[in-house]
């Protein structure tokens, strides 16, 4: 579960590096997999990193506020078939206001609750789902 005040990864070559959440998305205290928040850019990736060559300036800067969408978490989700799964960090991947990934890549895995909650064009971009 993500709360207000979360730091989590950025996992897409927008620029972001790591991300704060300042607000979840709808009627809800705490956000998991697939759910929508608001977040504030705290520390930009270097632009020679993994997945940003070749690309000019980044998408975003450090203070920027962005949506973005839950792609793992450190509190175990339990799924309907009686799995438990439970990542090593909270990540997220920043998208625009109409639901479009701001970047076109992801490095890493995302969550395969993405599907049940219509994130088809993230789980495109990932090279694997949990």
């Amino acid at each position: 579960m993500i709360q207000l005040k979360t730091l989590l990864n950025c996992i897409d070559n927008s620029g972001a590096a790591i991300v704060e959440c300042a607000m979840v998305i709808g009627q809800k205290r705490h956000a998991s997999i697939g759910d929508r928040i608001v977040v504030v850019v705290q520390k930009q990736r270097s632009a020679n990193a993994e997945g940003m060559a070749g690309a000019g300036a980044p998408k975003v800067k450090r203070g920027d506020i962005r949506h973005a969408v839950v792609v793992r978490t450190k509190q175990p989700v339990q799924r309907r078939d009686g799995s438990v799964i439970r990542f090593d960090d909270n990540a997220c991947v920043l998208i625009n206001k109409a639901g479009d990934p701001i970047g076109t890549r992801i490095n890493g895995v995302v969550g395969a609750e993405l599907r049940k909650k219509k994130w088809s064009k993230i789980l495109s971009m990932a090279p694997m789902q949990a």
